[in-house]
């Protein structure tokens, strides 16, 4: 369609408007600041503001907003109207550079962990140049950061700026070595994968666990699932084809390029990927996908669904997330070339990454740790809860020859050949590892373990952190080299062989990779709880601390939110399960039964010879399952009044855990052994065949 490279970035205030509209020298502070990380000169402010307020008007935006991301894994705004009354009783269209580049919104309303009290309440949003300011519903949204009266980061882009730096700085420093004098930064970039349901709106309402949870509390298995392996990129329906055309456009308008969709694995399952680009960007972006799924599935009578595991018993949700290195001059460093075993730098910054997951395992883990991902995590769908690295054949040979000083015999990768009359077809070096957490695909690592409803900028500046320690250690060692490439060498050695042990090409699912892991001293962190317990150790505080990423408080007070989160999550859902159990199953059976009894009573009266067995059969089942479904609630309830006593919101997180959810799974599986007894007519919620097969 011709109209899309005009549509694609129309609601985006991006480079060629502000080339278009901003004086030159204003265009070119501002592009210093996007394209360096230099600081930005207040002096721009004001016209840049004036331009974005004109443009904006243009499009029919009324509203600005600083658009931010708490701790709360979703975005915040609040609206500003451009008017302001002359004093004559008419209005004028204003915006200061003022208004751009700071905001006041209440901080003590966002979770902080301890550093705001509910009678402090001023915090602070500043403008991220580095991201494009956009319109969304009539309204100008400038991505910002988000920051307490006392200067501590209360958001997710804040750290992740940070880290960018970090490994930036480090970067450099290695590629100053060897001779790269023109590259003057280093960007880590990220593509995410978004898995989501669609379900069909009317059924969605009538389930309070979907409306109040996200997921399905209970549901009997359907009588066919994903066993047949028939939804996986099958044909798209029609009525998910149109939401997808719609959501690709409304996407691109907001310069998000979104260009890949298919079906997932599990019936009503689906996903998204855009292109590559800059991890900042990236993050923002994907936060604003996830919203623009919602918005426009509702428009289709659809619901989107972005738990991680709204469905037991099939797969769930990931979000994965391709991450590579780029300078500013075009070169990956995360491409092996066609000569890895020669790519002296490519080995480095992969030796890098190697060193950094290996020591840094728990914190990855961490960076992923929620709720709704302890659903997916080690079950046959998602990677395990252990942290490992997939490398493949190759590039093992490669790293086996550095380790032990023998030289290196590259197989030839050969041509696919499947019929005459197809093309021969290349085939690539390395084969792919669906079970992998971590694994290298070509000129990238995939991070598979994030949940497809979490933000990217956690597990990103994690991940960013760990590496520019790692590069920072190199750099150091190599800095002071009389040799380089005998000190590179040996270096190589050195990290090859303390650290291979992270590295596992096998099938993460078997389970005897779970032995082979514990003998190997890798980390199986199985629960969000047990992870978070090791936010805080002294040498994660002594990291952070260090490259600047969090202080001493800061990691305290996100320690303090997750596991504050996860409790709340737990409880949350308990509480569903019991309205639900209550007041919707107990009654529903409970006049299943009675209906029963009167059907015996009938054919008795009628006929007293006549069986009724089936009847009495069926209502002494039922009336036990209710029965112990009464039970198991009441058990749930008490457990619930049990999580009131905690001081330590770590003791408190494990006791939801190791009872509170223990008992939820009880209660679940008496009521499913229910719904799968109970006749259709009576069961008060749709099941789960109405919900995966209705569009």
């Amino acid at each position: 369609m011709k109209e899309i490279p005009e549509t694609f970035g129309s609601l985006v205030f991006g480079d060629a408007v502000m080339r278009q509209r901003l004086p030159k020298e204003t265009y070119d502070a501002l592009n210093r600041t996007i394209a360096q990380g230099r600081s930005l000169d207040p002096s721009v402010a004001n016209v840049v503001a004036n331009a974005m307020k004109d443009w904006a008007l243009e499009k029919g935006a009324t509203h600005f907003t600083h658009w931010f991301q708490p701790l709360t894994g979703v975005t915040a705004e609040k609206h500003d109207g451009f008017i302001s009354p002359t004093g004559d009783g008419r209005v004028i269209m204003e915006f200061s550079g003022k208004e751009l580049i700071k905001g006041e919104p209440d901080a003590s309303s966002f979770p902080s962990g301890g550093l705001r009290a509910t009678f402090e309440a001023r915090g602070y949003t500043a403008w991220d140049p580095t991201s494009y300011a956009f319109i969304k519903d009539n309204t100008l949204c400038i991505p910002t950061a988000f920051s307490s009266y006392t200067g501590e980061a209360l958001d997710q882009k804040t750290p992740l700026l940070r880290s960018m730096e970090a490994i930036n700085k480090q970067a450099l420093r290695i590629l100053k070595l060897f001779g790269h004098v023109d590259v003057t930064r280093v960007l880590t970039s990220i593509g995410c994968e978004q898995e989501y349901f669609l379900v069909d709106k009317k059924l969605y309402a009538k389930r309070k666990d979907l409306r109040f949870t996200g997921r399905t509390l209970f549901g009997a298995k359907p009588p066919k699932g994903q066993e047949l392996d028939d939804h996986y990129f099958g044909a798209i329906k029609p009525r998910v084809k149109a939401y997808m055309e719609e959501l690709d456009l409304e996407l691109w308008k907001l310069g998000i390029t979104a260009k890949t969709e298919h079906k997932e694995v599990a019936p009503g399952q689906h996903e998204l990927a855009p292109v590559y680009t800059t991890t900042n960007i990236a993050a923002d972006q994907n936060q604003l996908t996830m919203e623009i799924m919602k918005k426009v599935a509702e428009r289709h009578d659809l619901v989107c669904l972005l738990h991680e595991k709204p469905f037991a018993g099939i797969n769930g949700s990931g979000k994965h997330n391709n991450w590579s290195l780029t300078t500013n001059t075009g070169i990956n460093l995360l491409d092996p070339t066609d000569e890895p075993n020669r790519n002296t730098l490519f080995l480095l910054f992969l030796c890098a990454v190697i060193k950094a997951v290996d020591e840094h395992q728990d914190l990855l883990r961490i960076s992923v740790a929620s709720a709704a991902n302890d659903h997916r995590l080690g079950a046959n769908e998602a990677p395990p809860a252990i942290v490992s690295m997939y490398l493949g054949d190759e590039l093992m040979a490669v790293l086996d020859a550095i380790e032990n000083d023998t030289a290196y015999e590259k197989t030839d990768s050969g041509l696919l050949r499947y019929a005459h009359v197809l093309p021969r077809l290349a085939k690539d070096t390395t084969d792919r590892n669906r079970t992998s957490p971590f694994a290298f695909t070509g000129n990238k690592f995939e991070f598979r373990m994030l949940g497809s409803a979490q933000s990217v900028s956690g597990p990103n500046t994690v991940l960013n952190t760990i590496v520019a320690q790692a590069l920072e250690e190199f750099a150091d060692e190599l800095e002071g080299a009389s040799d380089l490439e005998s000190a590179v060498r040996a270096l190589l050695q050195k990290t090859i062989k303390e650290h291979k042990r992270i590295i596992f090409n096998g099938d993460g699912y078997a389970p005897a990779w779970q032995d082979e892991a514990a003998r190997r001293g890798l980390l199986n962190l199985k629960s969000t709880p047990e992870a978070l317990e090791r936010m805080t150790d002294a040498k994660n505080i002594q990291l952070f601390q260090k490259h600047r990423i969090f202080t001493e408080t800061e990691i305290h007070s996100r320690y303090e939110i997750k596991m504050e989160g996860y409790c709340k999550v737990i409880g949350i859902e308990a509480l569903t399960m019991l309205e639900l159990a209550r007041k919707q199953i107990l009654p529903a059976v409970s006049a299943y039964i009675k209906e029963l009894s009167e059907t015996a009573l009938a054919k008795k009266s009628a006929c007293p010879q006549v069986s009724c067995l089936v009847e009495e059969s069926l209502i002494a089942k039922l009336s036990s399952l209710n029965a112990s479904l009464f039970g198991k609630a009441n058990t749930l309830d008490e457990a619930l009044l049990g999580a009131k006593g905690f001081e330590q919101i770590g003791s408190c997180a494990l006791y939801y855990h190791d009872t509170v959810f223990a008992a939820m799974q009880e209660l679940r599986a008496v009521a499913d052994e229910l719904e799968v007894n109970t006749a259709e007519s009576y069961w008060p919620f749709p099941t789960y065949g109405d919900l995966l097969f209705s569009i």
